[in-house]
């Protein structure tokens, strides 16, 4: 699914920002559709993965984050009531009863140059310890996430989405990232 419009800007004094809203099973691009056309920009990242089906393999599209997207905006009432009247919306995540919680910029900056990088992804455990690395080389420059040393020559390179409590990994040159301090 295309990124809609990510330019911030002031709208009624307040920034935009990025929410992760929740969608039912398999609503994802329903829901990222019916946001688009209200127009939010809605982000609904994905990754190819090889499935096998009748026997053979092919490899699919498939959402990073099954069950969740991303949309920028204000957040103001309406805008909250109308992402809420999406067919297919279970709620926009929030800490506490009563405060929504935007998703870190950098966050989605992260994930939006590794969906233009178009470099294989892979489903990652969350993660609360690792180092903190910064690559340094090829298209996935300037990223920051935890390196795990998983081969003799590459590692992976996982990105929190610490609100959804998931992550991704994609696969680095060991000679390509440095430790961030």
């Amino acid at each position: 699914m295309a990124l809609a419009d990510t330019r911030q800007h002031e709208s009624n004094g307040s920034r935009d920002a990025w929410y992760a809203v929740w969608t039912q099973s398999h609503y994802e691009n329903i829901v990222a559709q019916q946001l688009s056309a209200k127009g939010f920009a809605a982000f609904l990242p994905e990754m190819s993965l090889w499935s096998k089906r009748g026997g053979q393999q092919r490899l699919i599209r498939v959402q990073m984050f099954p069950g969740y997207l991303f949309v920028r905006d204000a957040m103001d009432k309406a805008s909250y009531i109308e992402i809420l009247k999406a067919r297919g919306v279970v709620k926009v995540l929030e800490d506490g009863w009563s405060r929504l919680t935007p998703v870190p910029d950098a966050e989605i900056d992260a994930l939006q140059q590794v969906v233009g990088a178009d470099v294989p992804v892979f489903p990652h455990a969350n993660l609360a310890k690792g180092d903190r690395v910064q690559v340094t080389e090829g298209p996935l420059t300037g990223l920051e996430g935890i390196f795990l040393h998983d081969k003799t020559t590459k590692g992976r390179l996982v990105l929190n989405v610490e609100l959804l409590g998931r992550s991704v990994a994609v696969e680095v040159d060991c000679t390509a990232v440095t430790t961030k301090r």
